[in-house]
């Protein structure tokens, strides 16, 4: 019933192809629009444009024990900073 379709993503150019399994899943679950983005662009624009590579961390001191710790936030000193297990023994 359905055929391997080749379309261009809208965000590279890059040709890629919409299987036939894929036409059946998107059918299947009541989806209309064909994807327009292939797998790599999905991927990357479900991340945010992150890279996926390591996280920046900022040295900072633990409000609750005062050990040295990293975050991967910019602490700003208007709200205290918890170590990794500070915060896991406060949930």
């Amino acid at each position: 019933m359905y055929s391997d379709k080749t379309i261009v993503c809208k965000d590279c150019g890059q040709e890629f192809t919409f299987t036939a399994s894929e036409q059946e899943f998107f059918a299947e679950k009541g989806f209309t629009n064909e994807p327009q983005r292939c797998k790599a662009c999905r991927m990357a624009r479900k991340n945010g444009g992150r890279d996926n590579g390591p996280r920046q961390m900022y040295d900072a001191v633990c409000s609750e024990c005062g050990k040295s710790c990293q975050v991967p936030f910019q602490p700003h000193g208007d709200k205290p900073v918890l170590c990794s297990d500070c915060f896991r023994n406060r949930r």
